[in-house]
């Protein structure tokens, strides 16, 4: 019996599994008076964004609705488009602009939008920014790394703000290599600077050595140096030793 349950089981999860289930629109927005009209309509002016939005993870969304015409992708995002086409378009003219509202965003991203409201996060919710000003959400970059959508060119949306730590350094922080992302939430933390630790423990992620047999218990080697009084003076950057965390000109460990 619990053989076949344990069938069943595998049975259900296949049929359900992310390979099989539709990418549905939450809730699309609503334009009053409006109606759908369908993908290839909206291609009619808007060439270049459709040439590429097929490779988009984006172009995955539809809407399950019997008002709708033929493929809706874009206006699970947008709102129906009849009004915007009969209007002659025009800029944000009878339709839903998710880089001016991320409204339309959150349908989908709630995780994105709780992290929005945490002590720090980026001016977003204050309509100081919007999210295409970090992601590309129709797709141009989808065959570089993030797959076109989240941080498709690395660290670029963050240096377009912050120069300062993004410049370039005779000794770079490897870390800058992976992102950004590495060592900051970008949307949102508890942590001041959008850190996703607030202690030494985030550099010690990747700086961590395992102690040899000559160590005591407690002790903390990084490199050859023991580090053990060091980690009790503060974190890594404000403890007067690797003050220049993202990159040096002068100290091949970023002390100055």
């Amino acid at each position: 019996m619990w053989a076949a349950l344990g069938l069943a089981g595998a049975a259900a999860l296949a049929l359900n599994s992310c390979s099989t289930v539709s990418s549905t629109a939450n809730a699309p927005p609503v334009i009053p008076g409006a109606t759908f009209v369908g993908n290839r309509t909206c291609a009619e002016c808007h060439t270049n964004i459709a040439r590429v939005f097929p490779t988009s993870a984006h172009a995955r969304i539809h809407i399950e609705d019997p008002r709708a015409v033929g493929q809706t992708g874009c206006e699970s995002c947008h709102g129906p488009g009849s009004l915007h086409v009969t209007g002659g378009g025009g800029r944000g003219r009878f339709i839903l602009n998710p880089g001016k509202d991320p409204a339309p965003c959150f349908e989908c991203h709630r995780q994105v939008q709780a992290e929005f409201a945490l002590p720090q996060h980026h001016p977003l919710p204050e309509k100081q920014m919007n999210c295409a000003q970090c992601h590309d959400p129709h797709g141009g970059d989808v065959f570089k790394p993030a797959g076109g959508l989240a941080m498709a060119r690395l660290n670029e949306p963050c240096a377009r703000c912050h120069r300062e730590q993004t410049r370039p350094v005779v000794f770079e922080h490897p870390a800058l290599r992976e992102g950004c992302t590495v060592c900051h939430n970008p949307h949102g933390s508890i942590n001041p600077r959008f850190l996703v630790q607030r202690d030494a423990n985030l550099c010690l992620r990747c700086h961590a050595q395992e102690p040899g047999p000559s160590v005591r218990p407690g002790q903390i080697f990084i490199g050859k140096s023991d580090h053990t009084a060091f980690l009790r003076m503060g974190t890594c950057w404000s403890s007067g030793c690797h003050t220049a965390v993202h990159g040096s000109n002068v100290d091949r460990v970023m002390r100055y």
